[in-house]
């Protein structure tokens, strides 16, 4: 577990801002494609420093031994880019109901965090096939626009992303932008798009957007092997919740997708 500190901040959109961070390390990490990692956000006045360990187990050991009240809140990101030693995240603004956006909102120069990863044991390579599909919400874009400047020109490939409205498009070439404004759905309008069976998916955002997306396209005939998913918010739950019945059902289905 290691400490970021806060280089830059600058707003993207009404709905997102995008935050640079230093720290030790930074400059020693490979990068990958769809990099995760946890941050960790300190409670106020506690502090966002876990453990010095790089070990997954022997940290979140000490993590949960933190008394709850101190216990800095966690939550789990996607790298937009990773660089000369600095880390650039994109966080999505949905006012202070969550300690994320709670802390993104007013986070400036000079603040700490906490960081556990990215760590190499959940890199997974993007897929070969002729056509890539890439769908997800705003959540999902920073995933989503990292991935698509991984291709080659040559490369075929859909991308659909959801967001409020027009006002939260970003420069991503080639996306499809699903408004919520103009009462569209991601489901919908992917489900409607004609993907062939041989594609290759990949899939983010609402955890039941996720499942019904990835039931969608196993029903077209692509393979589970194909198809890389996952739900990253649950409607009316945070990550500090027990894991519902589908979410344990999630879990299941990535597990066996792994072990095809």
């Amino acid at each position: 577990m290691s400490l970021l500190t806060v280089a830059s901040v600058a707003p993207l959109t009404p709905r997102m801002t995008r935050v640079t961070f230093d720290g030790p390390g930074l400059d020693e990490l490979e990068t990958w494609p769809d990099q995760q990692l946890k941050l960790l956000f300190p409670r106020p006045g506690g502090s966002a420093h876990v453990s010095d360990s790089s070990d997954a187990g022997t940290w979140y050991q000490a993590y949960l031994a933190i008394p709850e009240p101190e216990r800095p809140w966690m939550r789990s990101f996607t790298v937009r880019s990773l660089a000369d030693g600095v880390l650039t995240v994109d966080f999505v603004l949905h006012g202070d109901t969550g300690p994320a956006s709670r802390w993104a909102a007013t986070a400036q120069a000079g603040d700490v965090i906490g960081r556990f990863g990215p760590s190499r044991d959940y890199a997974r390579p993007l897929g070969t096939a002729d056509l890539l599909v890439f769908a997800g919400d705003e959540t999902a874009l920073p995933a989503i626009a990292s991935l698509l400047e991984l291709l080659p020109g040559s490369q075929r490939r859909l991308a659909f992303v959801e967001v409020a409205d027009p006002v939260e498009e970003q420069d991503v070439p080639g996306v499809r932008w699903v408004h919520r404004s103009a009462g569209e759905d991601l489901v919908s309008v992917v489900t409607a798009a004609g993907v062939p069976s041989s594609a290759w998916v990949w899939l983010g955002g609402e955890a039941s957007a996720v499942r019904a997306l990835r039931r969608h396209f196993v029903g077209l005939g692509v393979s589970k092997r194909d198809i890389e998913f996952s739900g990253y918010w649950r409607r009316a739950l945070t990550q500090d919740d027990a894991p519902t019945a589908d979410d344990l059902a999630e879990a299941r289905e990535r597990l066996a997708a792994l072990s095809e």
